[in-house]
């Protein structure tokens, strides 16, 4: 009995150690394959590009005040702005954002304003505002990029990064409170507009010890001229006989100091072969050209032209939290000084001189907590007569506020109504000063001439054609009355025929120029 006993608990022993071991095994095979799962889980999350969407739907009622008297304007402009927000981060050192956008006006298809010349059309050779202004329900691409983060460059603990593709070049530092985003790249005094270039930047604060000191250059092309297809012989060459030449930029941004709370920024850049237009001017007679059909002058611009290279710089600061606790502890207050400087071709003129010209331009704002889910801003700017900053796509309506050569004012409130929703209300008024705050860089659009000069030369006009008896600036006959009526006043003739020239000119163009403008903007946002 007792072997018979002995002989089975043996038996159970190898049977139970069998066991054990078969269960170690498969404890062991479930947490390979739960690695292998993990594995490939994370996998598939990497080769997912991660989307985010921000729809906006406004209504602005706009108004112009006009040179001449008159109002125009639209009491209910309503529009509707999607970005479909894209990213991709295989590993810790790149970085793939994109961000596709629509921006249209309800029940309009705008299609690419300025189509009628290819190089001014949204969507042709020369793009910087593809994406913000008002066109069609197309996806257009407003951003893609390639990020590199690196860790230490140089061999020093000193991080660095580089970027190319088409950068996030609006909405940049400053300029990104009143429009409740984060900040991109550039400062927004001095520059917002949709670019294709590269970046690098070089944090320096573990070498020097500077609370977010960092160097970045930035690297950007704004236009060519390369031909498309089928529409020569030489695709993508050079346009034979083109006026239009690649519009390049380069320049920096140091950060002196950045500790969260107190925030400096500093900006300079030149771009190279800027565009513009100028008025078609007859070489005999110096005189607007004469239309054959109609012997009037048509005071028509002349096609694009490169009128010269720019020079541009800015200093910002932000302090973010003017104290350490308490109301003001979330409250933002900033200043912004920026300067511009023109260097004309030889023989023709930027912003209506052949000289070299200075502008400037400061920059005054506050943002203060209202209850924990809304924000207050007020922002107020100034600028010169020959200011000239590339903020062609700041996002209001009227034109930018922050080209104007003269006086903005700005104030609006933004309330955060859940995780997902927002809505702001906004009134911006813009009073110019001079003329061209947002043209180009030539002389018909860009030429900053004094609007009070040119009120006072168009009623000069109106006052020496009440006794000629013809008012009509357009006609060669009129202009010769009013040459004949200032010499009679005692005026030399070459001096006669300045004085009518121009007294003709401000009156034909003084209903095409705006004095002031108005924005009032309701808008209700999702953001997720």
């Amino acid at each position: 009995m007792k072997k018979i006993l002995g002989l089975s608990l043996v038996a159970a022993t190898m049977a139970f150690a069998s066991t054990a071991d078969d269960i170690a095994k498969l404890e062991k095979e479930i947490a390979k394959l739960k690695k292998k799962v993990g594995k490939v889980n994370a996998q598939a999350a990497n080769d997912n590009i991660k989307w985010g969407v921000d729809l906006r739907t406004a209504i602005d009622n706009i108004n112009y005040d006009m040179a001449d008297g008159s109002t125009v304007g639209k009491n209910d402009l309503m529009s509707m702005r999607l970005w479909l927000n894209m990213a991709y981060s295989p590993d810790s050192h790149n970085v793939f954002k994109g961000q596709l956008s629509m921006n249209k006006a309800f029940g309009a298809d705008f299609g690419t304003p300025g189509n009628g010349n290819n190089a001014m059309s949204m969507g042709g050779m020369f793009d910087w505002t593809a994406n913000e202004a008002l066109t069609d329900n197309t996806l257009k691409v407003r951003q893609a990029y390639w990020l590199y983060l690196g860790d230490r460059a140089f061999g020093l603990d000193m991080p660095w990064t580089f970027s190319i593709g088409r950068r996030p070049s609006t909405n940049g530092f400053l300029a990104s409170l009143r429009d409740d985003d984060p900040a991109q790249s550039p400062l927004g005094h001095i520059i917002n507009v949709e670019f294709d270039g590269l970046s690098s930047k070089l944090d320096l604060s573990s070498v020097t010890g500077v609370p977010g000191m960092s160097f970045k250059i930035c690297m950007g092309q704004g236009s060519t001229n390369a031909q498309p297809l089928f529409e020569t012989a030489t695709p993508y060459a050079n346009g034979e006989g083109s006026n239009i030449e690649d519009i390049t930029l380069a320049g920096f941004i140091f950060e002196p100091y950045n500790d969260g709370q107190i925030i400096t920024k500093f900006t300079w850049y030149r771009a190279f072969d800027l565009p513009g237009m100028d008025m078609a001017i007859d070489p005999n007679t110096n005189m607007p050209v004469v239309d054959p059909n109609t012997g009037k002058f048509t005071y028509a611009p002349t096609g694009f032209n490169q009128y010269g290279d720019m020079d541009g710089a800015a200093f910002s600061v932000l302090i973010d939290g003017i104290t350490e606790d308490g109301y003001f502890s979330d409250a933002k207050i900033f200043a912004s000084y920026a300067w511009s400087k023109t260097r004309p071709d030889a023989g023709k003129s930027m912003l209506g001189s052949t000289e070299s010209e200075t502008g400037t331009s400061y920059w005054l704002g506050a943002q203060l907590p209202v209850t924990d889910d809304g924000k207050f801003g007020l922002e107020y700017n100034h600028g010169s007569q020959y200011w000239r900053p590339f903020t062609y796509a700041e996002d209001t309506m009227i034109g930018s506020k922050l080209a104007v050569r003269g006086d903005a004012y700005e104030a609006y409130f933004t309330y955060q109504i859940n995780d997902a929703l927002s809505a702001q209300i906004r009134y911006t008024n813009i009073d110019y000063d001079y003329t061209g705050s947002n043209g180009f860089f030539g002389n018909y659009t860009g030429g900053a001439n004094k609007i009070s000069d040119m009120k006072a030369g168009a009623a000069n006009w109106d006052k020496i054609t009440a006794a000629t008896g013809n008012p009509d600036p357009t006609d060669p006959a009129a202009i010769q009355a009013v040459v004949g009526a200032l010499m009679q006043q005692g005026m030399d003739q070459q001096s006669a025929m300045k004085a009518a020239g121009q007294m003709a000119g401000a009156k034909a163009f003084l209903p095409n120029i705006v004095e002031s403008a108005q924005d009032f903007r309701f808008y209700i946002r999702y953001r997720f």
